[in-house]
């Protein structure tokens, strides 16, 4: 049955909160979800994973300096929640860059709201919009990140057309993202992560539907080798995974042609 469940989650075509049958029942309950536990997000965010979430920022946001050191590079941090992951890129963006160093976009309202506290000192414009009709025109932009967030779209083949889209050619896509480990490492992740980070996180959000959704959305996200398929599929290049932390995350990075 394990092997079955996997089987179907793996061919999954986006986010599916219980009682969520349709894509757009999906990104409604998934947006009020997240406008719930946005008061305590980001410090479950830091409790929740040990810390490790500003490693993983940082270490991804890294990978992209040269891209971020130009400049004329728009960039857009997608799904951005409260920021973090856009504070981490802003790490490498050049002083007085123009009229908007860094783009931010996030569907939910209250995760927004904390960001723009985070990029009130910064030249970073915020964006209220879904990811899946981005308010840009095609081959605009040099790089898009998302941290954390594309597993939770309605539907998972049209965000990454959509990021297609807004590329311009040779520009990047880096999505980090949680994943599902094998073997003991697995066992143990699960432990953790289906009956330990459920209860801390619903008793401290008060939200406990929201913390056994976040497990869920892990076990359906596609595995490292089906969202390389994806990725290519859409029309990308040089697709490559690199894991962290045993596996429990990771990087995607690909290039539009």
């Amino acid at each position: 049955m394990t092997s079955i469940r996997q089987h179907e989650h793996e061919y999954s075509t986006g986010a599916r909160p219980v009682g969520a049958a349709t894509e757009e029942s999906a990104a409604a309950n998934v947006q009020q979800m997240f406008d719930s536990i946005a008061p305590k997000y980001d410090l479950l965010n830091h409790l929740l994973s040990v810390g490790l979430d500003r490693w993983w920022w940082a270490r991804a946001a890294k990978v992209f300096r040269s891209t971020l050191a130009q400049p004329d590079a728009r960039v857009l941090d997608l799904c951005c929640g409260t920021g973090d992951m856009t504070m981490a890129l802003m790490k490498y963006r050049p002083k007085g860059v123009g009229e908007a160093s860094l783009l931010a976009v996030d569907f939910s309202h209250e995760m927004l709201e904390r960001g723009k506290q985070k990029f009130a000192k910064h030249n970073i414009v915020a964006i209220e919009a879904d990811a899946l009709h981005l308010p840009f025109e095609d081959g605009t932009l040099a790089l898009v990140t998302s941290a954390f967030g594309f597993r939770n779209l309605a539907n998972y083949e049209d965000g990454l057309a959509e990021l297609y889209r807004v590329l311009k050619p040779g520009g990047q896509i880096g999505i980090l993202d949680c994943n599902q480990p094998e073997g003991i490492v697995g066992g143990l992740y699960n432990l953790y992560f289906k009956q330990i980070l459920p209860r801390i996180g619903g008793m401290i959000s008060g939200d406990r539907e929201a913390y056994r959704y976040l497990p869920a959305s892990v076990e359906r996200f596609p595995r490292p080798r089906r969202m390389l398929e994806m990725i290519h599929a859409t029309g990308f290049r040089d697709a490559s995974w690199t894991g962290y932390t045993f596996g429990t995350a990771g990087l995607y990075r690909a290039t539009k042609p």
